[in-house]
């Protein structure tokens, strides 16, 4: 008998290898061997035409004591800020819409979902378009107001944009943590005398707690690595690099200044930041929420 237990543990516990194994080659490939890449490169010197040379700490050195460099991490941290919250209070807010069955709540959820699924450089061009000097917001508005080139506007254009184009992403996540709540609880605080503000509060919100993680842990990272969307909104950082977000200073130093060693460098803090904030995420959310319903 043990050692047919032995025998169906081992095979389990294979069987559990091999099912993991695809995800694991996976996450080698595109995620453990491109930091090691970068990490090894972060030390060399390389302008894609002539041989790599190594430079120790040369390339650590000079980012670190770049101020361009810090001003594009200021710029995205306050574009993560910014757009998020209001990116993550209209998504709960359009769920709660669409959850009551409201006559062409089908035809919206469509609505907003098409542009994030479209290319965000192509969406970046059409907002461009409209946001011109002579674009249809200020024919609209009636007067000329140079949005794409002013530094207040240009910021406030590229997060309303990247907003725009994710929250039908965040919506439909919500929608499907709200569709699986327990109707029998929410209605017991309604009997209770809960208003419905103080419902969703206390009641549903904590239960939309895991969905609110998952949509806040993606979309943190999501935005942090912008690049596409806002640099063909606003070309080379916009106006006095109100729009210079990091991914696009990580492009900047790669292919326009050559210097795949600084853009190995800026990626690689970008990576830390990233990880640290996920890891903070993860500590506080474990902490305050329940699986178990």
């Amino acid at each position: 008998m043990a050692k047919g237990s032995k025998l169906r543990e081992r095979r389990e516990r294979a069987t559990g290898y091999a099912l993991v194994a695809p995800a694991l080659i996976g996450v080698s490939l595109f995620l453990l061997i491109p930091v090691l890449v970068l990490a090894w490169l972060s030390f060399q010197h390389w302008d894609l035409l002539s041989p790599i040379t190594p430079v120790g700490l040369d390339n650590w050195q000079s980012v670190l004591s770049d101020p361009e460099i810090w001003r594009s991490f200021g710029v995205t941290a306050l574009f993560v800020l910014v757009a998020i919250p209001i990116q993550t209070a209209l998504g709960i807010w359009l769920a709660r819409l669409l959850t009551k069955g409201l006559p062409g709540s089908g035809l919206v959820r469509t609505i907003l979902v098409l542009p994030w699924v479209c290319a965000p450089i192509v969406l970046g061009i059409v907002w461009r378009w409209i946001f011109e000097p002579t674009g249809v917001i200020n024919e609209l508005v009636g007067q000329r107001i140079e949005w794409l080139t002013t530094p207040e506007l240009v910021f406030a254009v590229a997060v309303f944009v990247t907003v725009w184009t994710k929250v039908g992403y965040v919506t439909l996540f919500f929608m499907a943590g709200m569709s699986s709540m327990p109707k029998h609880v929410v209605e017991a605080a309604r009997m209770d005398g809960a208003t419905p503000l103080q419902s969703f509060w206390f009641v549903e919100l904590p239960m939309l707690r895991p969905t609110l993680f998952f949509v806040l842990v993606t979309s943190i990272i999501e935005a942090f690595q912008t690049f596409d969307l806002v640099y063909s909104l606003a070309p080379n950082g916009g106006p006095d690099g109100a729009s210079d977000l990091i991914a696009a200073r990580i492009y900047a130093e790669a292919f326009t200044a050559n210097d795949l060693g600084r853009a190995a460098v800026v990626a690689l803090i970008l990576f830390a930041v990233l990880v640290v904030i996920t890891l903070v995420q993860n500590r506080y959310f474990s902490e305050r929420t329940s699986y178990d319903r």
